[in-house]
């Protein structure tokens, strides 16, 4: 097991490699990075917004029963779901959910290229597939991923807001007074770097997955499934070491 894993890793690391070792012009990587951009961006913000939603509205209602005939003020609900949203619950359950929707999506599509020999045409070109095919990717993930945690952090926070008032477990006036207490800067880019590390993860392990792909269709079944697996024990296992390192 272990040699398997070691084998892994080090084939991960040599694709990684490739990527920059002969880099091919950026003009070719530009409407490449435009499909990713939406594809990941536009593709993805309703499934973050909704799961986001109901994360904040079930961490609200939770939080409020806990705390309800205690000595805590309910304007600790807000307080609590704007700090546990940024910097857990925004960026860790989004890339979570952009790796079973676009990690799989990416495996599947190079994949594909690689059993049908799209891949092997391009090398004998003389082009770098690992750079042509999977930075663009990358890159676009780098920039859409954390803009998605942001606007999912937002409509979190706004969903224990409704939910809040719906309940009547908490005012508005004490809910909007939990969110403007104890601010710190400081998770916010928390949320951002954990946003970029998981953005890396998701793609790049769900892109060698699909570039080494063997077999036929059952094998790049197989490998979507593993890059969505892989993907998500990685992202649980980065967001342990940031919260060491960061807190």
């Amino acid at each position: 097991m272990l040699v398997g894993i070691l084998h892994e890793l080090g084939a991960y690391l040599k694709l990684m490699g490739s990527m920059f070792t002969r880099p091919e012009k950026f003009s070719m990587y530009w409407k490449e990075m435009m499909r990713q951009m939406n594809d990941i961006g536009v593709g993805s913000v309703v499934i973050v917004s909704i799961i986001c939603l109901f994360i904040g509205a079930v961490t609200a209602v939770q939080f409020a029963y806990q705390l309800e005939g205690g000595f805590i003020p309910p304007y600790y609900i807000g307080y609590i779901v704007r700090d546990s949203t940024i910097i857990e619950l925004a960026p860790t359950i989004s890339c979570l959910v952009l790796a079973g929707k676009v990690g799989s999506n990416m495996a599947a599509e190079i994949g594909g290229m690689r059993q049908k020999e799209q891949i092997d045409a391009l090398e004998i070109m003389g082009v770098n597939t690992a750079s042509y095919l999977i930075l663009p990717k990358i890159l676009a993930a780098l920039f859409v991923v954390p803009l998605l945690v942001v606007i999912g952090a937002g409509i979190s926070i706004a969903g224990g807001l409704l939910a809040s008032i719906s309940t009547g477990m908490v005012s508005s006036g004490d809910y909007i007074l939990g969110l403007n207490s104890f601010f710190e800067p400081y998770f916010v880019f928390m949320m951002l770097v954990k946003s970029l590390v998981f953005a890396f993860i998701l793609t790049s392990v769900s892109c060698y997955k699909g570039f080494y792909v063997e077999g036929g269709s059952i094998e790049l079944g197989r490998a979507s499934t593993q890059a969505v697996v892989y993907s998500n024990i990685l992202i649980l296992l980065a967001d342990y070491i940031i919260a060491l390192i960061l807190t």
